[in-house]
């Protein structure tokens, strides 16, 4: 059974930001309303609310996904709701089972702020590229301070030692993917003809429900309430600049932002990508290899979705972490592929679109979410021994 919330309701009020646990052990959730509801009840009140909200505000939305059944699937329903609506923030959860197509969500068609998640997006375009012939990844290329963005760019302190830096496309897209890195990512960006590009891969796939934004330095700089220029790649000059925005000036321009996200997706049309991509419907059986196993390796978000993994399952997965005003943050999120022991894949996507909730608290429904999925897996009555990663190397 799906559930979802329409996106115009009202967001919560935000509670104090509160410490990330750096030990790791995450306290359990503690809210009454996580309890797992009735799938009847649970149906009315979902029902009622979009009736008397209305219907959400959506352009190219993803098309109605198949309803999970059986009890374990009307379980793993229940316990989504239950996150959602327990959740101190404006968040979107979809599970898409690989195998089946059947989908569970939480405002699953609301489109929320990517952030990182894009450079998903951008690494899918760059391997059909690839696949066409129309770029070779082992290309060397040259990095120089000039191509350096904002924010997260770990390849910053190796760009500015030498005034330049020699690599490969194919190394670039790693550390996008693996590391986050915005100048990797804006890079690989440029070198395959730039947003335009990832909005035809998308498009040429049916790719429903996901839009690409213009680039880290461009929209970052927006939300901000500033114009971009380059020498805010340098040292902590776009902070410096981003404190000279008047409060209200920036407020404004962040709420935008949150209102009508640019890079916005919707967590079901995520979520069906990601299984596309399992099945091999997507880029080729060597590159779908080479996209997954690169994911499977991601450093950033160890507490997020990972966090929730069990014993013998694993997670190739990408993040996305945007600005802060205030107490209150916008695209908190983490993407990715849940593999069981025994091969069978599940897409997952938990998008946090606005909260100031504590950062703890965040990963915790992640890492549930991974726990519900686990849970199902486990409650249903065969499961195959050879999965869909297996079928794609024969």
């Amino acid at each position: 059974m799906t559930f979802s919330r329409p996106s115009d309701r009202p967001l919560k009020t935000p509670i104090s930001e509160g410490e990330c646990l750096k030990n790791g052990n995450l306290p359990a959730m503690r809210t009454g309303k996580q309890a797992l509801l009735l799938v009847v009840g649970a149906s009315l009140v979902v029902a009622q609310t979009a009736c008397s909200r209305g219907a959400a505000k959506v352009d190219r939305t993803y098309a109605q996904p198949p309803l999970l059944s059986s009890d374990a699937s009307a379980a793993l329903g229940q316990q989504i709701t239950a996150l959602g609506q327990g959740f101190d923030g404006d968040i979107g959860i979809a599970v898409e089972d690989v195998q089946t197509g059947a989908v569970a969500e939480f405002d699953g068609r609301t489109f929320f702020p990517q952030q990182s998640v894009s450079k998903f997006w951008v690494a899918l375009a760059a391997l059909d590229a690839a696949d066409r012939g129309r770029i070779k990844l082992d290309t060397p290329v040259v990095l120089t301070p000039s191509d350096l963005t904002l924010f997260h760019q770990p390849i910053a302190n190796e760009i500015r030692t030498a005034g330049r830096y020699r690599t490969t496309l194919g190394a670039l897209m790693s550390r996008a993917l693996q590391q986050s890195d915005n100048t990797c990512n804006d890079f690989i960006l440029r070198a395959i003809g730039g947003p335009g590009s990832v909005r035809a891969f998308i498009d040429a796939n049916n790719i429903a429900g996901v839009r690409f934004g213009p680039g880290e330095r461009l929209m970052q700089s927006r939300i901000a309430g500033l114009t971009w220029h380059q020498e805010y790649s340098l040292g902590d000059a776009f902070f410096r600049a981003r404190a000279q925005v008047p409060l209200a000036r920036r407020r404004a321009a962040f709420d935008a932002y949150v209102a009508d996200p640019v890079d916005g997706a919707q967590p079901v049309a995520v979520v069906n990508a990601l299984a596309r991509l399992q099945r091999g419907e997507l880029i080729s059986a060597s590159s779908t290899a080479r996209l997954l196993g690169t994911m499977s390796h991601t450093r950033t978000g160890p507490q997020r979705l990972k966090g929730g993994l069990a014993p013998g399952w694993s997670l190739a997965h990408k993040t996305g972490t945007g600005q802060e005003i205030g107490a209150t943050q916008t695209g908190y999120n983490d993407i990715g592929i849940l593999t069981s022991p025994g091969g069978r894949s599940y897409a997952v996507a938990v998008m946090i679109r606005r909260t100031a909730a504590p950062i703890w608290s965040r990963m915790v429904v992640m890492q549930n979410v991974v726990r519900a999925v686990i849970a199902y897996d486990a409650a249903l009555p065969m499961r195959p021994s050879r999965g869909v990663t297996a079928a794609l190397k024969r």
